[in-house]
């Protein structure tokens, strides 16, 4: 009765740890008084697959044999899960009044306990006239395979009290019993009964115990245990593997996974998923593909749960073609092994190919889950494909999904990423509740393009529904001020960000540094910086591509050169970057230093680096460099076209720029707006009237492109530069656009090269109206005058000028010696070697002057005297440039000079003259084009 009521009171106090259905009565009833019991018992036959004939008359077995052969019968009940054999062979016994030995009574508790009919198994137990320790082991080890360990502690502690010592088998099972309820206490109370007993080196018991302090997260103790093993098996690996996978400790996982291949056990598929799982947290690819090869060895590449793990390692290593190949191996894939591998094709950017896969797994008759459907809404949204994302949307609704907050969470940030708000909002109202993931989903969309205004307004609604900003929401809206230029509201979301403890955070600091740079405050994005924790790439980047936007393109080296310096490795973004500083400032030495960079980490082949390398050596004066680069690139786009479009027409190829727009739209290619611009101004330097009316002819006729201001203008250049001033009144009477200052800007240029002062003034006045503030346009003007001799018009124009308070921006060339640029200005005596400077420049005066150099002092539109103008004329910044460049560099280089104004008529034909002196090249760019100067030559022609 002792065992019944203790097995009774553990079953009715323990909630969730053993439900048994048996009769209530049996338990309260002896083991001697089995009337019922053993009628029903003695009527069941034995399982005839059993095939021993147990029964019949002809068959007298007595004594040892009996017993043995009724041990056997019990024993295979007990394995063949045949439950009603057990209970006839209980009933013989009964029935025959046979008196069981120890291990009969063994078997039987052992057969009930086995195939969880533990009211039966507690009444054999509680009638044996012995029990010894197999006795207890056995109910001990089906309670445990049946998962409940609470019982077995509450019975191991009767056992003890019953006088009985646990062997290794009973420890197992009861260290097992404690890894089910994670008791530390109990198991470590059974490791010192290990030690008592002498059984602590018995392999399975050691593998318990690290299988026990694994699942209750003490490594620790779980490792020593594991090292004073003598032997070691596959189960105490696997256990201290699971416990480290437990941890996510994945370096640790591979660490002990290589010990254990060189300890030549063999891997089950259970370890290997473990050590897949580590690979693919680490990226690590080579003890992934030495886990692969073990799973083929030991015949598992089949299975759906490492094919899995197998799907996992190479989609996160972006081997596409591998993870496509593992897939294909498995042999039903489930839904999970689907998603996995439409989640690997989405994160290569092969998205057609995961569209496609998603169709093929609806026709396997595969059903999508709310994983597989939250992928598919990501690949629509990068396909751009607004009736696909539809589709996508009405699939969710079909299967039922539509109540699902993550499915319409996805289905949001797709529409929005497709630029379909409309149906962003409405899934966002439809929905029953949302929560943050719902307004970041909203607020993705407000990032760039026309929809960037609508983030504070769904910022501050969010916050007034309740909710609280988390990292992603505020990089969203930070980035939505970022674009919108709005550093208003930005330094109200910063002071969210101090109020919300996220200001510490990584990501979010990066968004404002971001903010700061971009809307010119970069001392502010200095100290955000300084202020981060950790720099990684992204926050490198924002702090250089804000010191680029900002024109500090010395800066923005420095600042990557200190990047490499602290081991972070740049990307394609950062690298583009840097060489769109290096071609502003014409860093060309920095420039080809990014190039073999870009060479060297393999990202020359991406489209967006080979541009900027195209136009870095295009902006640096190296036309023949830039086309070698744009012949070499992989893959090209329309703004790759452009970008060699653009160079040509900087260094005075206009033939160039319109061969290669044929070429162009030869191989396919779709032209842009921009790529018109660049032909259209082709046409005007090289006098292409009839053609230039063509090809604007063309952008609505042909390509459906609306003019836009930048194309009149480019069309009333042509015009105006051929003189034809009553058809440029004519086409900005039909364009209807008079009110834009860009229109009359071109119109003044042509007035000053025809000289035509009635129109010029004409097109001056309309641009003080529109745009008072721009001093080229009253320089111009003066200009125009000066040439006509009108000097009281002259004075005229500069009194208004001075009178608006509107100055001249000043003047500066610079030239790249040794790495370091060196600025100049006019009449400048700041430079270390202006001595030398001024004494290389009077010679090379004096040089010219006998080459037939006459100076041109009418462009000095200042009221002194011919001396004065003289002196002011010859020290212009970019002779001061070139002065220094040749004291400084290697005779046999080209020179190169840049500067941010035109150069003027007089430097022009200076450095024409220069270039024969010395028998040097010398290259300037001006903010017109490049002139190239060789041999008394210029490149533009002599249009400047």
């Amino acid at each position: 009765m002792l065992i019944q009521s203790l097995v009774f009171r553990c079953l009715s106090t323990r909630k969730n740890h053993l439900v048994i259905e048996f009769p209530r009565r049996l338990l309260s009833a002896s083991f001697q008084v089995v009337s019922s019991f053993s009628a029903h018992v003695a009527t069941e036959e034995i399982n005839p697959s059993l095939k021993v004939p147990l029964f019949k008359e002809k068959t007298k077995l007595e004594g040892t044999k009996r017993l043995k052969l009724y041990s056997k019968i019990l024993h295979d009940c007990a394995s063949k899960g045949s439950l009603s054999s057990a209970k006839s062979v209980h009933g013989k016994i009964i029935k025959k009044g046979f008196d069981p030995d120890l291990h009969l009574w063994n078997s039987l508790v052992n057969a009930y306990a086995k195939r969880g009919v533990f009211g039966y198994a507690c009444k054999v137990l509680d009638r044996m006239p012995e029990r010894d320790v197999v006795s207890w082991t056995a109910l001990f080890s089906g309670l445990v395979n049946e998962g409940y360990g609470y019982d077995v502690l509450d019975l191991y502690c009767s056992m003890k009290k019953d006088g009985v010592l646990p062997n290794g088998h009973c420890l197992v099972t009861a260290l097992k019993a404690c890894s089910l309820s994670l008791d530390l206490f109990f198991g470590t109370l059974l490791h010192g009964e290990g030690v008592k007993v002498g059984v602590l080196l018995d392999i399975f018991v050691g593998s318990s115990l690290v299988d026990l302090y694994a699942k209750c997260g003490q490594m620790e103790l779980a490792e020593r245990v594991f090292l004073f093993m003598d032997k070691k098996n596959v189960v105490s690996w696997n256990a201290l593997l699971n416990g480290y996978a437990l941890k996510g400790d994945a370096g640790k996982i591979l660490n002990l996974f290589q010990g254990m291949t060189e300890s030549e056990l063999r891997c089950s598929k259970f370890t290997l998923s473990n050590v897949l799982k580590s690979c693919t947290y680490l990226v690590n690819l080579t003890w992934g593909l030495i886990a692969h090869s073990l799973v083929i060895k030991i015949g598992c590449e089949h299975d759906e749960f490492v094919g899995c793990c197998l799907l996992d390692l190479y989609s996160k290593c972006g081997l596409a073609e591998d993870t496509l190949k593992v897939f294909k191996r498995i042999q039903e894939p489930n839904i999970v092994a689907w998603s996995a591998m439409i989640d690997c094709l989405d994160e290569q950017g092969q998205i057609q190919e995961a569209a496609e896969l998603f169709s093929l797994m609806r026709c396997k008759g595969v059903s999508p889950n709310q994983h597989t459907f939250a992928s598919i809404a990501g690949v629509a949204a990068n396909l751009g494909d607004r009736l696909y994302c539809e589709g996508v949307h009405a699939c969710i609704l079909k299967h039922g999904f539509e109540s699902e907050i993550i499915l319409s969470n996805a289905l949001i940030a797709m529409y929005m990423k497709i630029r379909s708000v409309q149906n962003g909002w409405q899934v966002f109202k439809e929905m029953s509740f949302w929560n943050s993931a719902s307004w970041n989903s909203l607020l993705s969309g407000s990032h760039n393009g026309k929809t960037c205004d609508r983030g504070p307004s769904i910022f501050h609604k969010m916050l007034a529904e309740g909710f609280k900003p988390d990292i992603c929401t505020f990089t969203s809206i930070l980035r939505s001020c970022s674009n919108l230029l709005n550093i208003k509201f930005g330094h109200q979301v910063h002071a969210h960000i101090i109020k919300n403890g996220l200001k510490d955070n990584n990501l979010v600091g990066t968004s404002l540094i971001d903010l700061y740079a971009k809307n010119g405050f970069l001392a502010d994005a200095e100290l955000l910086f300084t202020q981060l924790i950790e720099r990684d790439l992204f926050s490198w980047t924002a702090l250089i591509a804000g010191y680029a936007q900002s024109d500090c393109s010395e800066k923005a080296i420095k600042c990557f050169n200190h990047m490499q310096r602290q081991g972070v490795t740049p990307n394609n973004f950062t690298l583009a970057t840097c060489l769109s500083s290096c071609s502003n400032m014409g860093m060309l030495e920095n420039g080809q230093l990014l190039h073999s960079m870009a060479i060297k980490a393999g990202n020359s082949g991406d489209v967006f680096v080979s541009s900027s390398i195209v136009d870095m050596y295009a902006n640096c004066g190296c036309i023949e460099e830039a086309e070698a680069a744009f012949q070499g690139m992989v893959s090209t786009d329309t703004v790759s076209w452009n970008m060699m479009l653009f160079g040509y027409l900087q260094h005075r190829q206009g033939l160039k720029v319109l061969e290669t727009f044929r070429t162009m739209l030869d191989k396919g290619l779709e032209p842009d707006e921009v790529t018109f611009i660049a032909v259209l101004s082709a046409c005007s330097y090289m006098g292409f009237v009839n053609e230039g009316k063509e090809y604007f002819d063309s952008l609505t006729n042909v390509f459906g492109i609306v003019p836009t201001i930048k194309h009149c203008a480019c069309m009333i250049d042509i015009l105006g530069r051929a003189g034809k001033f009553n058809e440029v009144k004519s086409f900005i009477k039909d364009m209807k656009v008079t009110s834009n200052p860009l229109i009359w800007e071109t119109v003044l240029g042509a007035c000053r090269m025809h000289g035509n002062d009635k129109l010029g003034e004409s097109a001056a006045e309309k641009l003080f109206e529109l745009n008072p503030g721009i001093a080229s346009h009253y320089i111009l003007l003066a200009n125009i005058f000066a040439a006509k001799g009108r000097w009281e018009d002259v004075r005229r124009v500069r009194a208004l000028m001075t009178h608006c308070g509107v100055k001249k921006e000043p003047g500066c060339s610079w030239v790249m010696v040794n790495g370091q640029v060196h600025i100049f200005r006019s009449t400048d005596g700041c430079h270390p070697k202006h001595g030398e400077i001024y004494i290389k420049l009077k010679e090379l005066v004096e040089k010219s002057i006998l080459a037939g150099y006459v100076p041109k002092t009418d462009h000095i539109l200042n009221d002194v005297g011919d001396d004065e103008k003289l002196e002011q004329l010859f020290h212009h910044n970019e002779r001061l440039a070139l002065a220094f460049a040749l004291i400084s560099i290697n005779p046999v280089k080209t020179i190169r000079i840049f500067k941010n104004l035109h150069i003027c008529e007089d430097c022009h034909d200076f450095m024409k003259l220069v270039s024969g002196v010395i028998k040097q090249e010398i290259v300037v760019r001006d903010a017109n084009c490049f002139h190239h100067f060789k041999s008394g030559i210029c490149s533009c022609q002599d249009y400047c």
